[in-house]
């Protein structure tokens, strides 16, 4: 039986942030924009997204003349995460 994906997880944009963060302590903004190679304005929207799940923290370093916007995963975060890629797991099983 297919379990269902969680459709926050489901984007590919959200998706590439969230595996980013699964292999760091945190990145900042403009780590994560080069990365996934979004617009600034699309990655600030999804961030906000993950932000509200509570599956990412967003802070901002006010310090030095440009502020910089740090993310980490959070433990919600990295508990969906598994659970997502379990659940995509059942739509391969027969390979």
């Amino acid at each position: 039986m297919m379990k269902e994906l969680d459709p926050l997880l489901h984007s590919q944009l959200r998706l590439a942030v969230m595996s980013i963060l699964l292999n760091v302590e945190e990145a900042d903004f403009n780590y994560i924009k080069e990365k996934t190679e979004s617009t600034a304005g699309n990655l600030s929207v999804q961030l906000d997204k993950l932000v509200t799940a509570g599956y990412i923290s967003k802070a901002t370093d006010g310090s030095g003349v440009k502020p910089r916007t740090i993310c980490k995963m959070t433990d919600t975060g990295r508990n969906a995460m598994m659970k997502y890629v379990e659940a995509l797991k059942t739509y391969f099983a027969g390979l």
